[in-house]
C-alpha cells in the first residue's frame, strides 16, 4: 500500500468543512478525523514502502501533524471563546482593551531556533519590549557576518538576545532575588546548548496549564501560556561550555576567569552537570551574602569611619563561641575582624563595648606579608589556626586567630579573602591604574569574595576549589598567571570613562578595539552598593559588556592555556605521588638502582685506575692522551649529549604510545620502628660530621688567609703565583694532559711508593695548620612587650 498524495488536499477540504460547525460537532468531527489519520498510519506502517518513499511519508506526515495541531489550536481557541462569552460579561471595546489584547499574544517563532530557544527569546523580547522580529532584524543588521553563518546562526541569535537583556535586567535592584530571573537564565544555558531546531532531538514539555481568566497576572520573564512557553524539566542539566558563555555576562553571577572554577565546584558531587536546584541555592544565598554586606555596612559606618569607596566583605567574632583574637608579642586579647575591599580592621572587646579599632591598611606599598602561622597562648606556636600581618607599619608581627574545634577552615578563608584583596592593589600598583580602572579592579575582587562566600555557605563541604573563586589568587598561583594579569590590564584600558550624566556609548580606540563599560563597578551600582564617586559613572549609562557574541574572551583564551598547563602538571605529580615511598633503606635502594649505570661506569674508570690490568690500562691511558693532544676531549661532552638525545629519539620512535615498564627494585629487609629510628640518627651523625669537615677545611682556608701560620702562608701565595703563570701561558689541553696523567698514574706500580709519600706529608702540613677561632653569641631575647 502507497501513500496518497491528494490526501493533504482531502484534508484540507475536511477542516474547512469542519469550521462551518457549531463547537460540539467541531469536536466530534476532529476526533474522527484524528482516527481516520491514526488508521492510515499504521497502514502506512504496515506496508513495505522503498526507503526513498519512506522518506516522503515521514516528512508529509510530519506536515500534516504541525497543520492538525494548528486546526486543534484553532478549535479549542473557538469553544474557549464561546464558553467565554456565556460565562462572562461582555466589555465594551476599547482602543486600550484591544491593544491589552495585541500585547497578550505571544510572540512569534524563530524558525531557525528550537523549542525553547524561541521560548528564551520570546521572554527576552517582552523585557526588552521589542518583537522577536526585530530582534532578529537587529542581529542581522547590527552583527558581522562572522557570527551569522549557517551553522551558528541559531547559537549566535539566542546569545545576542540574552545578552541584552541580562543587561536590562541587571539594572533592577533585587534581580537576583526574583526565581523567575534565576529560572530564565537557566533556561539561557539550556537552549545555548540546543539552538537550533535541528540539533534538538526531542521536544522539551510545555508549562502546566495556567488558569484562564482577566485576572491572570503577566510576569515579566515568562509569556503567557502559548507553544513557546516552555517548563524545563528540573532533570535537565547545564554543562560547562554553556555555563561559561552565559554566566559571566551578569557580573555578580560569575567572572570570565573563574567561571570554570565555579563550575566545577557547584557540580562536583552531580557528575560535572549543573542541576538547576543547585544553581537556583547558589543565587540564592549570592542574594543573602550580598544583602547581608549591605546591612553590615550600615552598622560600621560610623564605628569604623569607613570612606565613601569602603565596602564591607565580612565581619568575624561577633559570636562569643567564635572569636578572633589578636596576638602582638605574647599579650592576646578577643575582638572583632571586618575586612573592606581597602584594609583589615579590628576592634578589641573591652569593658561590654567594643575599643576604637585598628586599622590595617591593605592598599598602601608597605612591603605587607599576609600567610598563616602558628599562636598559642603567651607566645607558643602550638596551634595552626592564624594569619600573620607584617609591614613595615607595624613594629612586629601581627596574628589573628580563629580558634575552632575542627581543622582550620576559618583561618584559611580570611586568608584567601585578605590575600585577595591585598593582591588587587598590589595589581593595581603594579599596572598603574587610575580611577575608573582601580574601581573596576576592586569591584572583580569584591564580587570574587561574594561569591567565595555564597558557595562556602551554600554547600557545606569540604571542598578544594573554594580558594579557586578569587580572581587574583588564581591569577598567582596558575602557571602563565602573569599573563592572565597582563592580558586583564589589556582588557581594562578599554574602559570608558564617564564624565557627567550621559549616556555613552561604545567608541572606537586606535587600536580597532571596542570601548566597554566598567560592568563590576555598574552591577555594584545597581545593587545598593552606591558611592558619590561612582554615580555619574552608572546613572544614565548604556551598559556595554567586554563579552561578545560569537567571540571568545581573551582572558578566557589566556586561561584555557593555562589551564592545559595545569592539567599536565597535575598529571605528572600524581605519578609522583604514586611513586614515593618510605623509609630510608628503600629511598637508598631506589636510588642505588636508578644510578646504577652511573655507579657502573665509575667502577670501570676506578679498576682501570687501580692498575690491575696493566695492559687494559695502558691503552686506556694512551688514548685519553692522545685525544687530549689532539683536542678531541673538548667534544667529549657534546658527544654524550648527542648519544643520549638519539637514545632517547630511538626509544620514542619504537615505543608508539606503550606504557612505560615499571622499574624494577629490590625491596631491603624490612625493619622496625627502632631500627629505622637508629638507622636515621646514624644517617643525621654522619652528615653533622660532613658538615663540620666542611667547616674545618673553611676555617683553616681563612687561617691562611690571615696569616695565622706566616709560614705556610708563604708556601700557599708562592704555589698560587705558580699556578697563575701556568694558567696564563701554558695552553689549557697540556694542563689537562698534566693532570689526568699525575692522577692516573698514582696506583701505577712504578710511581706508587712516592705519590703515598707525597699525599702523607702534603696531609701533615694541612694538619699543622691552625683553625681560625669562632665565638658562639646567644641571641638577644629581650623583646618589646606591649
Amino acid at each position: 500500500m502507497y501513500f496518497d498524495p491528494t490526501y493533504n488536499v482531502q484534508r484540507q477540504n475536511m477542516t474547512s468543512n469542519i469550521t462551518l460547525l457549531n463547537p460540539s460537532q467541531q469536536d466530534d468531527e476532529a476526533i474522527k478525523i484524528e482516527r481516520g489519520n491514526a488508521r492510515g498510519r499504521r497502514e502506512v506502517r504496515r506496508s513495505r514502502i522503498p526507503r526513498e518513499e519512506a522518506k516522503w511519508v515521514r516528512s508529509a506526515l510530519r506536515s500534516a501533524l504541525v497543520e492538525m495541531e494548528g486546526m486543534w489550536e484553532n478549535i479549542l481557541r473557538n469553544r474557549h471563546q464561546s464558553l467565554k462569552s456565556i460565562f462572562h460579561r461582555s466589555k465594551p471595546s476599547s482602543p486600550d482593551s484591544d491593544s491589552a489584547d495585541d500585547s497578550s499574544n505571544s510572540p512569534k517563532p524563530i524558525p531557525q531556533l528550537s523549542p525553547i530557544a524561541n521560548s528564551v527569546v520570546s521572554r527576552c523580547s517582552k523585557i526588552l519590549g521589542m518583537s522577536t522580529q526585530e530582534l532578529q532584524h537587529c542581529f542581522d543588521s547590527e552583527l558581522p557576518l562572522a557570527v551569522k553563518e549557517l551553522l551558528t546562526y541559531a547559537r549566535h541569535l539566542l546569545e545576542f538576545c540574552s545578552y541584552k537583556a541580562l543587561h536590562k535586567i541587571s539594572t533592577n535592584l533585587d534581580y537576583l532575588n526574583d526565581k523567575e530571573f534565576r529560572r530564565l537564565t537557566f533556561d539561557m544555558m539550556l537552549a545555548w546548548e540546543a539552538p537550533s531546531v535541528y540539533t534538538l532531538p526531542d521536544t522539551p514539555t510545555s508549562n502546566k496549564d495556567e488558569t484562564a481568566g482577566d485576572e491572570d497576572e503577566a510576569s515579566l520573564f515568562y509569556s503567557s501560556s502559548t507553544n513557546m512557553a516552555l517548563q524545563v524539566d528540573d532533570k535537565k542539566t547545564v554543562g560547562q561550555e554553556s555555563f561559561s558563555r552565559i554566566a559571566p555576562v551578569c557580573v555578580p553571577i560569575a567572572d570570565v576567569v573563574t567561571v570554570h572554577n565555579l563550575f566545577q565546584a557547584l557540580t562536583s558531587t552531580s557528575s560535572h552537570r549543573l542541576h538547576f536546584l543547585v544553581y537556583d541555592k547558589y543565587l540564592r544565598f549570592l542574594d543573602k551574602v550580598i544583602k547581608n554586606s549591605k546591612n553590615a555596612m550600615a552598622a560600621c559606618v560610623v564605628n569604623l569611619q569607613l570612606s565613601d569607596e569602603e565596602i564591607v566583605l565580612d565581619v568575624d567574632g561577633t559570636i562569643p563561641t567564635q572569636p578572633v583574637l589578636q596576638h602582638v608579642g605574647i599579650a592576646a586579647w578577643p575582638g572583632r575582624l571586618t575586612l573592606t575591599n581597602y584594609a583589615l580592621y579590628f576592634e578589641s572587646l573591652g569593658v561590654g563595648v567594643y575599643e576604637k579599632a585598628v586599622l590595617y591598611d591593605l592598599a598602601a606599598d608597605m612591603k605587607q606579608v599576609i600567610k598563616p602561622d602558628l599562636t598559642g597562648p603567651l607566645g607558643a606556636r602550638l596551634f595552626d589556626k592564624a594569619v600573620m600581618y607584617k609591614s613595615t607599619a607595624v613594629a612586629e608581627p601581627v596574628y589573628f586567630e580563629f580558634p575552632e574545634f575542627k581543622a582550620n577552615l576559618r583561618r584559611d578563608y580570611w586568608l584567601d579573602i585578605s590575600l585577595e584583596i591585598l593582591r588587587a592593589h598590589k595589581f593595581i600598583r603594579k599596572y598603574y591604574l587610575k580611577e575608573v580602572q582601580k574601581s573596576e579592579v576592586l569591584a572583580r575582587a569584591v564580587f570574587g569574595i561574594f561569591r567565595y562566600r555564597a558557595v562556602r555557605e551554600a554547600f557545606r563541604f569540604f571542598s578544594s576549589h573554594y580558594k579557586t573563586l578569587l580572581t587574583f589568587n588564581l591569577a598567582e598561583t596558575l602557571p602563565r598567571g602573569d599573563i592572565i594579569l597582563e592580558t586583564m590590564s589589556n582588557s581594562l584600558t578599554n574602559l570608558t570613562a564617564v564624565s557627567g550624566k550621559r549616556d555613552i556609548h561604545a567608541t572606537v580606540d586606535t587600536r580597532r578595539q571596542l570601548a566597554v563599560s566598567p560592568v563590576a563597578v555598574m552591577s555594584l551600582f545597581y545593587l545598593g552598593f552606591k558611592s558619590k564617586k561612582v554615580a555619574d559613572i552608572c546613572e544614565e549609562t548604556t551598559v556595554v559588556s567586554d563579552i561578545r557574541v560569537g567571540e571568545i574572551h581573551p582572558l578566557e583564551l589566556a586561561v584555557k592555556k593555562s589551564l592545559q598547563d595545569t592539567g599536565k602538571a597535575e598529571a605528572a605529580q600524581a605519578t609522583v605521588d604514586q611513586v614515593k615511598v618510605e623509609g630510608i633503606d628503600t629511598n637508598v635502594a631506589v636510588m642505588k638502582e636508578l644510578l646504577f649505570p652511573v655507579i657502573l661506569s665509575a667502577n670501570r674508570l676506578q679498576l682501570l685506575a687501580s692498575w690491575k690490568d696493566f695492559y687494559k690500562s695502558t691503552v686506556f691511558l694512551l688514548l685519553t692522551c692522545y685525544m687530549i693532544i689532539r683536542g678531541w676531549i673538548q667534544y667529549i661532552l657534546p658527544s654524550i649529549f648527542v648519544f643520549i638525545a638519539i637514545i632517547m629519539l630511538w626509544r620514542r620512535h619504537f615505543r608508539r604510545g606503550r606504557p612505560l615498564e615499571a622499574f624494577t627494585v629490590t625491596h631491603p629487609p624490612n625493619r622496625n620502628a627502632v631500627e629505622q629510628l637508629l638507622t636515621l640518627q646514624e644517617a643525621i651523625t654522619q652528615f653533622e660530621s660532613l658538615i663540620q669537615a666542611g667547616n674545618i677545611i673553611l676555617l683553616k682556608l681563612r687561617a691562611l688567609l690571615l696569616a695565622i701560620l706566616p709560614q705556610a702562608t708563604e708556601k700557599v701565595a708562592l704555589l698560587l703565583v705558580f699556578l697563575a703563570v701556568v694558567f696564563a701561558f701554558v695552553p689549557p689541553k697540556y694542563i689537562i694532559l698534566v693532570v689526568f696523567v699525575e692522577c692516573y698514574t698514582r696506583e701505577m706500580p712504578y710511581r706508587k711508593e712516592s705519590s703515598d709519600r707525597w699525599i702523607r706529608r702534603i696531609r701533615e702540613w694541612w694538619i699543622r695548620i691552625p683553625a681560625a677561632p669562632v665565638q658562639l653569641v646567644k641571641p638577644d631575647d629581650s623583646k618589646k612587650r606591649k
